[in-house]
């Protein structure tokens, strides 16, 4: 009897941690409780061990993640899996099998806060694998440098310089691709990143090969205003919280964790701070650049008088190559024409379609892929054990897009 109490005791308990109120619409509910408590157990484990100082809460997670996720490089009789470098920066090579005829390319940067993740763990290596099969194409998966080791720009140089090297007269001949039909693609931070190559590489005459497209999977791109309604709207709902994005923010640019609070109020975009211009503000201004649907009810969150002197100690805030939201307009009309994915129960949400509506007044040829039921990272949850639905969706339809658009 005693034992069956315990058990139900500890069973009760399970169910009160994994239970999470959820929005009515999103996909799968149970499927992502259970993912969540996983992720908040190791988020606290992680935090944990960061106050008792035996290790910064990254590394402890990114051990995890590789005794997890991380797997060797394993070809199979359709695709030849490799580990290589590009540019300097390792990558993971999916190179189909066959003929030595041209094909389509598709530099990829994977998600994870540009600090946590890499091109070697299961799932997207398994996105990797499925994207050469059914198109037919060369991925390049980039294993950028993370933070805390690495902080802005060190991500945006390697990614960068992995770009350079993909577009390369002598890798496109190595390969077999084809150079009219190159695609630059990545997930979260790593849409941040593809983002910003986009814009980089853009604006480079001396290139002789450019992108012909830029895939963005739910990307994050600002962070001056954390009160988006997107933000409002999903703050409590997984896998990335609110106070999360900030902290990953304040990782990427190497800045002091007690700004968070700061962030969060959105006090280092307050009006007295005289390094955000109008024009700047104008960029990521949601009330003109969101419709009706998404804006709902929700206010702006605009302080008057905020923390001083922020945006002076951290200069990522305002910077175009972290922040590819805030580029000027001429510089968007130059990018290739672009995908992006959004999801509606996601923080990041508007900072993908506010993109995507500055993209297409600066003239750049736009597809908006938008999921009711969807969460943040659900794509690369598209296999088992999770096997979201949403996951299978947004998978399928991304690389439609890219078959059709390549």
């Amino acid at each position: 009897m005693r034992l069956r109490l315990a058990g139900a005791v500890l069973l009760a308990a399970a169910a009160y941690y994994v239970y999470l109120p959820l929005p009515s619409g999103v996909s799968e509910p149970w499927k992502l409780m259970l993912l969540d408590a996983l992720f908040r157990s190791f988020m606290r484990a992680s935090d944990a061990a960061h106050s008792l100082g035996v290790c910064h809460r990254v590394r402890l997670l990114n051990r995890v993640v590789s005794w997890v996720e991380v797997i060797e490089a394993r070809s199979s009789p359709t695709v030849k899996v490799t580990d290589s470098t590009l540019g300097g920066v390792p990558t993971r090579v999916f190179q189909p099998n066959g003929d030595s005829r041209l094909r389509r390319g598709v530099l990829y940067f994977h998600g994870g806060g540009w600090a946590l993740g890499s091109a070697k763990m299961r799932s997207y290596d398994l996105l990797c694998r499925k994207m050469a099969e059914d198109l037919d194409a060369v991925i390049m998966s980039v294993e950028y440098r993370l933070a805390p080791e690495a902080v802005f720009p060190d991500q945006y140089h390697d990614a960068v310089a992995a770009s350079r090297a993909f577009l390369s007269a002598e890798l496109l001949q190595q390969y077999d691709i084809d150079p009219e039909r190159l695609c630059v693609s990545g997930d979260s931070a790593g849409g941040n990143l593809a983002a910003a190559v986009a814009q980089e590489l853009s604006l480079d005459d001396s290139l002789q090969v450019k992108f012909k497209a830029q895939a963005l999977i739910y990307p994050v791109l600002q962070a001056l205003d954390f009160h988006t309604p997107s933000y409002q709207q999903n703050q409590a709902v997984p896998i990335l919280y609110r106070p999360y994005m900030a902290r990953f923010w304040l990782q990427y640019l190497g800045a002091d964790s007690s700004l968070e609070p700061v962030l969060l109020a959105n006090n280092h975009s307050a009006l007295d701070q005289r390094a955000i211009s109008a024009a700047t503000r104008s960029k990521l201004n949601w009330t003109a650049l969101l419709p009706a649907e998404r804006k709902k009810n929700f206010k702006p969150v605009v302080e008057e008088k905020g923390s001083p002197g922020v945006v002076g100690a951290v200069p990522g805030l305002i910077d175009v190559r972290a922040a590819p939201l805030l580029a000027e307009q001429e510089v968007l009309g130059k990018t290739p024409k672009a995908y992006v994915m959004t999801c509606e129960f996601d923080v990041l949400r508007d900072d993908g379609l506010m993109y995507g509506r500055r993209l297409q007044d600066a003239g750049v040829e736009v597809t908006s892929d938008h999921y009711e039921d969807g969460f943040h990272g659900c794509m690369v949850f598209a296999n088992l054990p999770m096997m979201s639905s949403v996951g299978q969706r947004s998978m399928r339809n991304y690389i439609r897009w890219l078959d059709q658009n390549l």
